[in-house]
């Protein structure tokens, strides 16, 4: 069993394609050592600038020189491949049951709901190591089919949806559904990433594993971001700091600046001890400055959700990811195939995945008074690649006024639904306070209050 991806590989290299990898559902996770990951990636991106051609053997063999090519397989890939997922499901389920997470379902759980998470884990587990499935639906006999699909949905074993912190979002698409891909765009400091943030924050409040690719900051800045916002959310209601009752968050500019008074940096302390009792999922980050966050492409960023297993990604901004190969030679042809690749990904890997992206810059709209007004960008402002647009399940445009402590969110394409929605917000970062306007009062409660 321990030569059956180096025999795979080299049958694909002797072959001279790679279209068994796609055919066979052949992942890169299915392969047991770094060193058969590492010879995957080689030829999958050797394949992406080659037209689907698989390097020769020469190639192969110089640049991984650890794996044993073996010539002239006569084994089937459909045997081979099967082999291949059969340890991987045997080794998934080996790891479960091993796991703290099956000891805490089997001591908390009721008998009922322990068996029902232990068939949802093995039922997800048979899923992932499927070599393959039906090419193309004659739906008029794949009516159990749906039907499966349609019960695996309702049992929430299939997919699932991630509400949206704003209610008018859920009420206009519904939330955000695994293997889907939403963009957010809007002009240069306009509120993108407090925005995408929050619906992350939102999600992981719901018990999500959530991956952050921040491309433009450093880890403590966006912690900084984040912890005003946690901090809020909670403050008023549950978290008790130090004896006081806060209703907003931890002032942002003060923690950036490493000047919060005594009393909020010793609330500070016990906030983030108490962090993994106050976020029932996880947070996982990589920054600008995140050790050995050198790598940035579609590959790597697969590698890391399926370590972490994430349920929402986060891409800010997508545009500075590492490009796939631009092989259609047109202008933004880069971003365009990195686009399309995401959104693949998504559908393959069962994730939500927001992208971030600018809108092109216009001169600002102002009212009698001079000052600016809130302004929808237009879908065809998306800047780098109208790819993006049309990848995308839904467009999502955002503007903020942060002296006035507003902005909104307008769904600016929506595949099921929602177009033209807009939502208002009140919008200070600044004190983790990012919501939906309700009321006229609300606005009022806040409106002497600057952001940043």
């Amino acid at each position: 069993m321990a030569v059956i991806g180096q025999q795979l590989l080299s049958k694909i290299i002797d072959d001279g394609s790679t279209q068994a990898i796609a055919k066979y559902n052949v992942k890169r996770s299915d392969f047991p050592s770094r060193i058969e990951q590492a010879a995957y990636d080689f030829v999958v991106s050797y394949a992406e600038s080659n037209g689907g051609s698989a390097p020769s053997v020469a190639t192969f063999v110089s640049n991984n020189p650890q794996i044993t090519y073996i010539p002239e397989v006569t084994d089937s890939y459909e045997y081979l491949a099967g082999q291949l997922k059969d340890a991987v499901g045997k080794r998934e389920f080996a790891e479960y049951i091993n796991s703290p997470e099956f000891t805490r379902s089997y001591e908390t759980l009721t008998t009922e709901a322990f068996l029902n998470s232990l068939t949802a884990k093995a039922e997800r587990i048979k899923m992932e190591t499927r070599t393959g499935v039906p090419n193309i639906t004659d739906i008029s006999t794949s009516g159990e089919q749906f039907l499966d699909e349609y019960r695996a949905r309702k049992s929430g074993t299939s997919f699932k949806i991630w509400t949206s912190k704003f209610d008018s979002i859920n009420e206009a698409i519904g939330g955000y559904l695994s293997g889907n891909m939403y963009a957010w765009y809007g002009r240069s400091g306009r509120g993108k990433s407090v925005i995408v943030m929050e619906e992350a924050l939102e999600s992981a409040f719901q018990g999500a594993i959530v991956l952050l690719w921040i491309l433009e900051m450093s880890t403590f800045e966006w912690m900084a971001r984040a912890y005003s916002s946690i901090s809020a959310r909670v403050s008023g209601t549950v978290a008790r700091i130090d004896g006081v009752d806060y209703t907003v968050g931890f002032d942002n500019k003060r923690m950036l600046m490493g000047k919060l008074d005594d009393a909020y940096e010793r609330g500070l302390e016990q906030f983030v001890a108490s962090l993994n009792e106050i976020i029932p999922g996880k947070i996982l980050l990589r920054a600008t400055d995140s050790e050995g966050f050198i790598n940035r492409g579609i590959a790597n960023l697969e590698t890391d959700i399926t370590e972490v297993d994430a349920d929402v990604v986060v891409v800010d901004p997508i545009y500075l990811m590492d490009f796939a190969a631009n092989t259609s030679r047109t202008a933004g042809g880069d971003v365009a195939e990195t686009s399309k690749k995401l959104r693949r990904m998504a559908g393959r890997l069962k994730t939500v995945v927001h992208v971030v992206t600018q809108a092109d810059e216009v001169k600002d709209e102002e009212n009698a008074d001079g000052e600016r007004e809130l302004v929808a960008p237009k879908r065809a402002e998306v800047k780098k690649t109208k790819a993006i647009l049309e990848d995308a399940t839904n467009l999502l445009g955002v503007d903020t006024l942060y002296k006035e402590g507003r902005g909104a969110v307008w769904i600016k394409k929506g595949r099921n639904g929602g177009e033209d929605t807009r939502v208002e917000i009140v919008y200070l970062p600044n004190y983790g306070v990012v919501r939906e306007l309700d009321t006229q009062g609300q606005a009022e409660q806040f409106a002497s209050v600057s952001g940043f």
